[in-house]
């Protein structure tokens, strides 16, 4: 599932094509990917928007029209593939975006797990889905006092379970988790609540830092992700734990070992983290 990093690719891929663009025509060729709305309504309120700018916020593209907002989340396998003229949707294209230029922008979704919905102005950060979500790692309002009052009430719960709660702070999905608790030196299984308040602060740092350079690498293509123009991520390359079971830890030379934690593989060395 594409992550912060990958959101953040696709929604700078996006941004040069498709800003400034009157949307002149909507084909929806699968309903199941439109909420909120029946799909003729939402197409006929699309008509005429000129997208303006291409934002993020947590794992959501949005997509700022004239008249509010088109909220998408890629979910697993969605991507958007940007064409210069009109070409006809392959296999696994849902939604067809035509521009008054000509040019189209196509989603295409193996699974039809991604979504999108039209919101106001007025109600994007006042309803579902975000106004479900934390702050973010890079919000200068997470600190660590406050990250560590809420770890300290969270008893015996995981500090990898803890950050992958979107309700703490929004972003980090399994690989950074597992990257970020690695850097820090802090073993997944650790109770949240027994962390102390400079292990918090280096796990809120390190989480800033992995996600930083996950975005100026690309993203991670692990499976199935590329960003709008075709081009995988390059993070991978640089992973210290994820997916590197059995391979020697970069600091110490003992193997990674792999566990599954709350459902989710979880790697981590043995010797650094603790």
């Amino acid at each position: 599932m594409p992550e912060l990093p990958e959101v953040e690719t696709v929604c700078r891929r996006l941004r040069p094509f498709v800003s400034g663009k009157t949307i002149t025509a909507v084909d929806v060729l699968d309903a199941k990917i439109i909420r909120g709305h029946e799909p003729d309504i939402w197409t006929q309120q699309l008509l005429g928007e000129t997208i303006q700018d291409v934002e993020r916020r947590g794992k959501f593209i949005l997509f700022k029209l004239t008249n509010g907002y088109l909220v998408s989340h890629l979910r697993m396998e969605g991507k958007f593939y940007p064409h210069g003229e009109t070409v006809s949707p392959v296999k696994h294209t849902h939604v067809v975006f035509t521009f008054s230029d000509g040019s189209t922008l196509h989603y295409n979704d193996v699974r039809k797990f991604g979504t999108m919905e039209l919101k106001t102005n007025e109600a994007l950060y006042v309803t579902p889905p975000l106004s479900l979500l934390a702050l973010e790692p890079f919000d200068p309002n997470v600190t660590a006092e406050a990250l560590h009052e809420r770890m300290k009430r969270m008893n015996v719960r995981a500090i990898k379970t803890a950050l992958l709660d979107q309700s703490i702070f929004v972003g980090l999905g399994n690989i950074y988790v597992d990257e970020t608790l690695f850097r820090a030196g802090i073993h997944p299984t650790r109770p949240a609540a027994t962390l102390s308040l400079e292990e918090v602060e280096a796990v809120r740092q390190e989480a800033v830092a992995v996600l930083t350079e996950a975005i100026e690498r690309g993203g991670s293509t692990i499976r199935s992700y590329t960003n709008p123009d075709g081009a995988a991520g390059t993070f991978q390359e640089t992973l210290y734990v994820y997916g590197q079971t059995g391979e020697p830890c970069r600091n110490c030379g003992r193997p990674i070992e792999k566990m599954k934690l709350g459902g989710r593989g979880t790697h981590y060395c043995p010797h650094c983290q603790t």
